[in-house]
């Protein structure tokens, strides 16, 4: 296992001329950038922050995540500028992306654009983060292997846990003091607290959390597997369609009639990680927590604890 994580990671170029004409020649007709962009990694609370945003900021028209700077590039900047054009004037408008955070053409395209954009990383224990992960590649129909072996056939899930070096490129390209990072399990402990140094980060009043709903959110968290692999997938397209055609409407109105359940749900209960398994990631974690120990002055002994040990 050790070996992948050293594995190098193979990236495109970015022809950055190319993409400063294209940003200038759209940018006077459709001026509205992000000021601020929530860059992931998966599995870290981003749905949350997306949910309690919702109508204190300006969020993409039809759209959790749009993909832009990383997978949908190609589509071309007035695709994208398209999504905050309706954003009000008078809040600060931005975007939760959780594939932006690894993705090294991400960033350089996100500086080129917006060098002032604010970017927030939230960080998570890198074992239960990559547990959670797997579960959602089960629930979208992505993979129906088991956890090892996924982790065998899979080198990304595991390079995706190198956090050290990815942070290191975002605060180099935008400055530690516009780079916020956000600690999952902060989230977890006090929810109003968390959010409301995010709220001070981009510039807008404190949110109150009134009820139990967002204080007590699983935060899209799944607990059984789907009934099939192949329903699953099916799902995961019909929903995607949906998306590319801005039909954020129908996605709700399927959700409400429980039409998602009937793909995406009805599966075995997933187990707790294996112990063994626990431990054996933390040791292969070790390195790269020590280095982001280093960066940030934090103490996150807690990630490098086998849970067995720690209970």
């Amino acid at each position: 296992m050790k070996r992948l994580f050293h594995q190098p990671v193979r990236t495109g170029g970015c022809n950055s001329v190319d993409f400063e004409q294209q940003a200038l020649s759209t940018l006077n007709s459709l001026e509205r950038l992000p000021d601020f962009i929530a860059v992931g990694p998966p599995r870290t609370g981003t749905t949350w922050l997306h949910e309690a945003f919702k109508g204190r900021v300006g969020l993409p028209a039809g759209a959790k995540e749009t993909h832009y700077f990383s997978t949908n590039y190609g589509k071309g900047m007035a695709w994208y500028l398209r999504f905050f054009r309706d954003c009000p004037r008078a809040l600060p408008a931005g975007e939760i992306c959780a594939s932006y955070f690894s993705t090294v053409e991400a960033v350089q395209r996100i500086r080129q654009v917006a060098p002032q954009c604010r970017i927030i990383c939230t960080l998570r224990d890198p074992v239960e983060r990559l547990y959670s992960f797997y579960k959602l590649m089960r629930h979208d129909g992505r993979t129906w292997r088991s956890f090892e072996e996924g982790l065998e056939r899979h080198r990304g899930w595991l390079e995706r846990g190198g956090y050290a070096a990815s942070l290191e490129r975002w605060r180099l390209a935008f400055g530690a003091e516009r780079v916020l990072v956000c600690f999952y399990e902060d989230l977890a402990t006090d929810p109003e607290a968390y959010l409301g140094r995010i709220c001070d980060f981009i510039g807008i009043a404190r949110i109150k959390l009134n009820g139990t709903a967002m204080r007590e959110s699983a935060v899209n968290a799944f607990s059984h597997a789907p009934r099939s692999y192949l329903l699953a997938k099916a799902g995961r397209r019909l929903r995607d369609w949906i998306w590319e055609h801005r039909l954020g409407w129908a996605e709700e109105a399927f959700d409400r009639a429980g039409i998602w359940r009937i793909f995406f749900a009805g599966g075995e209960r997933f187990a707790p990680l294996d112990p063994a398994t626990d431990a054996r990631l933390r040791e292969f974690f070790r390195p790269e927590v020590e280095q982001l120990e280093a960066i940030l002055e934090r103490d996150l002994t807690a990630w490098k604890t086998p849970r067995l040990r720690a209970a």
